[in-house]
């Protein structure tokens, strides 16, 4: 495992009426973050919130391309973004001590905090179609150039690790700075993550080492 200090390169928020972010994720151009009672979409380039959704939304966030996933208690909602409708919904793996949501390959991956595992699940019936067991508790969750990136925060203390999907192995870490929560965590496709701040109220650019050591 190689390790190094996370480059953070930008912080945005505490955004007005909301002091927490849990999950986070892209959609290409906006950031979305999930800040418990609304999800916030804004512009990376300049931190302008473009886009509120008034809904639950404690946990992980996800978007497949057309629709946003939101962990709100013990389920996962499927959203349209552009009107906030839910149109599918399905059961949380953790049972509501669900963390970090991302979509890659046709499912969803789903941090369950505590029990330190990530579940790959159907994302039409909720079946869990396997689970990784990390080593910490598990808070965001990404995939980017088909590498696993989850984020962790115990004792205090959060780190951004790519870890081998196949038995949970570290491979890479990115150490936060003292006092730094990760909650969410995503990836813009590629020079950067971005990942929710918890109680600070903030997400904050985070830059991705490019070819991680093994």
């Amino acid at each position: 495992m190689s390790t190094q200090p996370a480059d953070i390169v930008r912080e945005y928020g505490p955004f007005e009426g909301h002091d927490q972010v849990a999950g986070v994720t892209h959609d290409g151009r906006r950031v979305w973050a999930a800040t418990s009672t609304t999800l916030l979409a804004f512009d990376p380039a300049t931190g302008e919130v473009e886009q509120r959704l008034e809904r639950p939304c404690d946990a992980g966030t996800a978007f497949d391309g057309r629709y946003l996933y939101q962990l709100a208690e013990a389920r996962i909602d499927k959203i349209d973004p552009a009107t906030g409708a839910v149109v599918h919904t399905i059961p949380a793996p953790g049972q509501g001590g669900d963390s970090g949501l991302a979509w890659a390959e046709g499912s969803l991956w789903v941090g369950e905090y505590r029990a330190r595992r990530i579940h790959q699940v159907d994302p039409e019936t909720g079946a869990v179609r396997r689970s990784i067991t990390s080593d910490r508790f598990v808070t965001g969750v990404t995939w980017v150039d088909g590498e696993l990136w989850h984020g962790t925060w115990q004792d205090e203390a959060s780190d951004i690790r790519r870890i081998d999907p196949a038995d949970g192995r570290v491979l890479h870490c990115l150490q936060m700075p003292p006092g730094t929560g990760v909650s969410g965590l995503e990836s813009d496709g590629g020079a950067l993550f971005y990942a929710g701040g918890g109680r600070s109220g903030k997400v904050r650019a985070v830059r991705r080492p490019v070819t991680p050591a093994d």
